[in-house]
C-alpha cells in the first residue's frame, strides 16, 4: 500500500477535527487502489495527490472516501495542505480536484500551521420539496423542526449539500437515522452531505454532517460543507458580502472542530480556513 500520512484537520488537537488520509505521491494508482486504501484506512476521506510535471507546487487530488469517490473534501484539502507545507515549506498551492481548480494557501501562524482553501465557483438552488420531506421523514424531523428565516436549499461548492437550519440545538443534537434508507435518498439526489445547522447566540453555527453515501455516519468536521454553506448565507442575503464566522462541528461527537469561513464581496467564491495536526 502506498504510504498515508494521517492528519486531523480543523483542530490542532490530535483527539478533535476530522481525520484525513494524505497520500503526497499517488503517481500511478489506480481508482481501484484507491479506494481500497481509502477503505483500509477507514477515515472519512483520504486524499491522493500527483505532481504535475514542470508545475512547483501543482497537482491532481482525488478523494476517496471508504466505500467511494467524492469530487471534493474540503478536511482532507487542508490535511494536504498542511502536510505539503511542513515538508516543502509554507506557501501557495494548487489543487486540480474533480469539481475544478482549488488555490490552497498554507501560512505558519504563531507556531501553528495553518491551510485555507478557495472554492470552486458555488451554486445555491431551491430544495426540491419531495426530498426534503424524504430527508425530514428519514431523520424523523418535521417542517416545524426548521427556522423558517433560513430557505431550504441545495449548495454546492464542489459537491452538493441539503441545507437544514434547526429552531434549536436540541433538535441538532438528537440526531439519529437509518443508516441505508438516507444513503439511498441522497444518492438518488446527488447529495454528499447534510448540513445541518444550527445559528447559535455568539455569531457562530454549529453543525452536524451525515455522509452515508461515503460509508461514514457522520463527519466532524466538512470543510466542504462549510464553503457550501458560506455560499449558501450570502445567497439568500442572510449575512454581510464580506462575512466572516466560525463553524463548530463534531462537538456531539467528542471530536469538536473549528471551521473558520470568508466571504468576499468581490467574487461568490468561499475561502475557508483551519489547522491541521499529524497523528
Amino acid at each position: 500500500m502506498a504510504e498515508v500520512l494521517r492528519y486531523t484537520a480543523f483542530s490542532d488537537d490530535p483527539d478533535g477535527g476530522n481525520p484525513a488520509g494524505v497520500v503526497l505521491d499517488a503517481t500511478g494508482m489506480s481508482d481501484s487502489e484507491m479506494l481500497a486504501t481509502a477503505a483500509e484506512v477507514g477515515y472519512s476521506e483520504t486524499a491522493f495527490l500527483a505532481p504535475r510535471d514542470g508545475e512547483p507546487r501543482a497537482y491532481d487530488v482525488r478523494y476517496f472516501a471508504p466505500e467511494a469517490e467524492v469530487a471534493f473534501c474540503g478536511h482532507a484539502t487542508v490535511a494536504s495542505g498542511v502536510a505539503l507545507a511542513e515538508k516543502h515549506g509554507a506557501g501557495a498551492l494548487t489543487f486540480h480536484t474533480r469539481a475544478g481548480a482549488i488555490a490552497v494557501d498554507t501560512v505558519n501562524q504563531d507556531g501553528r500551521l495553518w491551510a485555507t482553501l478557495t472554492s470552486v465557483e458555488p451554486q445555491v438552488v431551491p430544495a426540491d420539496v419531495t426530498l426534503v420531506a424524504e430527508v425530514l421523514d428519514t431523520l424523523g424531523w418535521s417542517r416545524d423542526d426548521l427556522d423558517p428565516r433560513y430557505p431550504v436549499s441545495c449548495a454546492n461548492a464542489g459537491v452538493w449539500h441539503l441545507v437544514l437550519v434547526t429552531r434549536t440545538r436540541e433538535r441538532l443534537a438528537n440526531l439519529s437515522y437509518p443508516f441505508d434508507r438516507l444513503r439511498d435518498v441522497m444518492q438518488r439526489a446527488n447529495l454528499t452531505t447534510l448540513q445541518l445547522v444550527w445559528p447559535d447566540h455568539y455569531g457562530t453555527f454549529q453543525s452536524r454532517n451525515p455522509f452515508p453515501v461515503g460509508g461514514v455516519v457522520e463527519d466532524p468536521a466538512t470543510g466542504a460543507a462549510a464553503a457550501a454553506f458560506g455560499a449558501y448565507l450570502a445567497h439568500h442575503g442572510l449575512v454581510a458580502p464580506d462575512a466572516a464566522f466560525s463553524i463548530e462541528q463534531g462537538v456531539d461527537m467528542g471530536r469538536p472542530s473549528l471551521i473558520h469561513v470568508a466571504l468576499s464581496a468581490d467574487t461568490t467564491r468561499v475561502r475557508v480556513s483551519g489547522k491541521a495536526v499529524a497523528l
